[in-house]
């Protein structure tokens, strides 16, 4: 069971709960405060942390829940160092059990050195902290675009109909730059409308799937005709 609330200005607070064994963990601690109220309406007691990457607004949460709830703190272990309360590093194809659950992690370098996503695939869901968003994908603070770009490859390998929690509402911007470099891709144009009718009624647009970001998210579809010569780039140069 996935929970989504919004925290601070523009992130997502989501909640993961194993029913069988009742573990419940939040993906990154943008508000502390917000996660536990959030926490105490659904009557769940908080036994798990999962960073995505080191900062503030994804960690700042991190020993408030863990001294109030005694959670377990999981992390990139490239960037353990930089992980409040850390307790446990995990790299790339490491598994978290989790009740029934098997978490899969993924290195997802781009936006920061020391990323990762959390795959769950009984819930066919993908965690992706700043690697991925709703038409767009994240700012390269600290890694390269080779990386960014090899990192959302992994992603896009995942099953279609993977749900793709990404954390931020920052899709109307993304998508004012989408359609600047495939302005005739209809899918777009139709995802843009229904994420406009959304967040007109303050609704997320969160989930997205990994078949939609296939269809309509730029750089999950850089090597395309249409983006290439939109931006005018030969493909033997990309």
């Amino acid at each position: 069971m996935i929970s989504l609330f919004p925290c601070l200005n523009d992130n997502y607070g989501f909640l993961l709960v194993e029913p069988d064994s009742g573990l419940c963990a939040t993906i990154d601690t943008p508000d502390g405060a917000e996660i536990d109220k959030q926490l105490q309406k659904r009557g769940l007691t908080l036994t798990h942390i999962l960073n995505t990457h080191h900062h503030f607004d994804h960690v700042g949460g991190n020993l408030f829940l863990k001294e109030k709830y005694g959670a377990t703190i999981v992390g990139p272990k490239r960037d353990a160092a930089r992980i409040p309360g850390i307790d446990i590093g995990l790299a790339d194809g490491d598994i978290l059990p989790f009740g029934a659950y098997d978490i899969q992690v993924m290195d997802t370098p781009g936006h920061t050195l020391g990323h990762c996503a959390y795959y769950v695939p009984d819930e066919a869901s993908v965690f992706v902290g700043d690697t991925i968003f709703v038409m767009g994908c994240g700012r390269l603070f600290e890694g390269t675009p080779a990386q960014m770009f090899d990192s959302m490859a992994k992603l896009a390998a995942l099953p279609k109909d993977t749900k793709i929690y990404c954390a931020h509402e920052y899709t109307l911007s993304n998508a004012a730059f989408a359609v600047t470099v495939e302005p005739d891709n209809q899918d777009l144009h139709r995802a843009i409308s229904m994420a406009k009718t959304l967040r007109d009624k303050n609704q997320p647009t969160v989930p997205t799937t990994i078949g939609t970001e296939l269809k309509t998210n730029p750089f999950m579809r850089a090597e395309t005709a249409a983006i290439l010569s939109n931006i005018r780039m030969d493909k033997d140069r990309f």
